[in-house]
């Protein structure tokens, strides 16, 4: 089980400022806890090209058929911002690899079962998500050592020095940020981790 809560108002603002977004709402969870009336009253204060609400888009085949439908709408903006634990903004990150997909919501861990999702992707649920600041790859569940500061040096090849059959989180993250033209982000200072907070 999980909880998810908005991130700062001066966070989200901080992202989306003089932006055209594209908003994906997901309400797979929300029976455990889901800031449905936070996130619907921050959406209207946004430039909105679209809004996708559904359930449950850590599924990454139902969640590319509903985005060909709002195909047109993603085109016209510069960002899409997820509202959904980090599992589903990886997943969208996924989909959407030459966009900027960032996270509006944190993801807290609740003992229990996690639900019926392919995890494709995995989210340490650390109550700090970095997907922002690593284009939709999260840094704790894709590296090995869990590593929030960058590469360790030890990959060769691209593949990690603890599993070679894994490729390295890290070189993921820098490829993906290249892709995006977001390679900037690897140059603010790291965000360090609250581990009051961790589960």
């Amino acid at each position: 089980m999980l909880i998810t809560e908005m991130k700062s108002r001066e966070v989200l603002d901080a992202l989306t400022a003089g932006k055209k977004v594209f908003v994906i709402n997901c309400h797979g969870c929300k029976e455990i806890r889901f800031p449905e009336a936070e996130a619907s009253e921050y959406q209207k204060t946004l430039d909105v090209t679209g809004i996708l609400t559904t359930d449950y888009i850590c599924n990454p085949e139902n969640l590319q058929i509903r985005l060909e439908k709002y195909a047109a709408q993603i085109e016209a903006a510069d960002m899409v911002l997820v509202f959904s634990c980090g599992v589903g903004v990886q997943t969208v990150a996924s989909a959407l690899d030459t966009m900027k997909v960032c996270a509006a919501c944190d993801t807290y861990a609740l003992p229990g079962y996690q639900g019926v999702t392919p995890l494709e992707h995995d989210c340490d649920q650390c109550g700090q998500c970095y997907l922002n600041l690593t284009g939709g790859i999260c840094p704790l569940t894709a590296c090995s050592k869990s590593l929030i500061n960058g590469q360790c040096g030890g990959a060769k090849k691209g593949k990690c020095e603890v599993d070679p059959n894994m490729d390295c989180g890290w070189e993921r993250i820098y490829q993906r940020l290249k892709k995006i033209g977001r390679l900037d982000v690897l140059k603010c200072p790291v965000q360090l981790r609250n581990y009051a907070i961790d589960k």
